[in-house]
């Protein structure tokens, strides 16, 4: 094979962190392809709020945010699993648009900036092997300097490689399913609301076009007790919250069947393996109840994109790249997800969740220190 059939950066999975890096780096004359194993557009199971803080990068990522006149989000509300509600503001804020969106507009830019995306291509293994990477896929093998693991929240990939998450025991962090549906639901549009009920808790947040994502996460165990049927689990503990039955009651469901992911796991993960960065929620992933999942994995595609540049112009040898990367990482996310990780144990629970929602409510100090934490500066 010749130099110039080696790509400069190879990145396996097309959400968020993976498109805006693709982005980025075809934008620096980069030549780089994208794996993914899905067909543009499709849904993902997400809460799809946004922080404030990503507006100014997706618009540098050449996605008009203002045209799509999507609803800004300023008022968190969180209800425990008795249907009590606490109101709080949000300092910075966010916005709601989904993934269905988001995504295609991100790969439609990442197309005609040149990036080759290979679609409906499941990657089954990258070697790395005499400083270049070796990805083999469904659909094609390729050669490259660099590979970014950019594949969500679990993936095969994972698996392969024997990560540390993928053969721990099931535990309080790392056995948890979500489902998501869009709606039709009349209710504030400038609050994103987190509703609690046992061993989880559900988001409701407006999106583009007057829907509504609702997306809840819970223990694979809750499933189980009620024989794996979503509709039964929904009907015997969600329902048992009053603003969940109201909401499950009254809106209309834009679905035929939720979507739906298993084997969600919140534990400590490497953000370099097998000399691959890894980026978004293959590098650490944030509680949904915290509602920065996504600008993290925008953010760290910056942060990928500023080392491996350094790499290919010869200013950082790999371990250099390696080794910065995974410190601007940690530095800028360890915080959230120690964050993230501690309410994670909190929610879910019916007299701990609500005395914690309660000192919240009193204790200024407290909600502001938590709501901080999880959210970031402008990137």
């Amino acid at each position: 094979m010749n130099e110039q059939d080696v790509y400069d950066v190879a990145i396996i999975g097309g959400g968020l962190a993976g498109l805006s890096l693709a982005i980025q780096s075809a934008d620096y004359g980069l030549k780089v392809i994208l794996f993914e194993k899905e067909v543009y557009p499709f849904h993902k199971v997400c809460g799809e709020y946004i922080s404030l803080e990503s507006w100014n990068f997706l618009q540098r990522m050449g996605i008009d945010l203002q045209q799509l006149r999507l609803p800004i989000i300023k008022t968190l509300e969180l209800s425990d699993a008795g249907g009590s509600s606490y109101q709080f503001h949000l300092h910075l804020g966010g916005f709601g648009i989904s993934r269905f969106t988001l995504d295609n507009s991100l790969y439609t830019i990442a197309l005609q900036k040149g990036v080759r995306v290979e679609t409906n291509s499941k990657v089954n293994d990258a070697i790395f092997n005499n400083d270049q990477f070796t990805i083999t896929s469904s659909t094609v093998s390729v050669k490259a300097k660099i590979a970014a693991g950019a594949f969500g929240k679990r993936s095969n990939i994972d698996v392969k490689w024997k990560r540390s998450f993928t053969v721990q025991k099931p535990g309080a962090l790392n056995n948890y399913i979500g489902i998501k549906y869009h709606i039709n639901y009349s209710h504030d549009p400038t609050h994103i609301a987190l509703h609690n009920f046992h061993d989880g808790y559900c988001g409701l947040s407006r999106i583009e076009d007057d829907k509504s994502c609702l997306c809840y996460l819970t223990t694979a165990a809750n499933l189980r007790s009620c024989h794996n049927s979503i509709a039964e689990l929904e009907e015997r503990v969600l329902y048992k919250n009053p603003r969940l039955k109201d909401i499950f009651s009254k809106a209309s469901f834009l679905y035929e069947q939720p979507i739906a992911i298993s084997q969600i796991s919140f534990e400590k993960k490497l953000q370099v393996e097998n000399h691959a960065l890894m980026l978004g929620d293959a590098a650490g992933m944030i509680s949904p109840l915290c509602g920065n999942g996504m600008s993290m994995a925008l953010h760290s595609s910056k942060l990928a994109f500023e080392t491996l540049s350094k790499f290919l112009t010869g200013d950082f040898s790999r371990q250099q790249m390696e080794e910065e990367y995974t410190l601007k990482w940690k530095n800028q996310f360890s915080k959230r997800l120690w964050v993230g990780r501690t309410v994670q144990r909190i929610f879910g629970g019916n007299t701990s969740t609500s005395l914690f929602f309660k000192a919240m409510h009193s204790l200024p100090f407290l909600s502001d220190m938590v709501i901080r934490s999880t959210h970031g500066k402008p990137f």
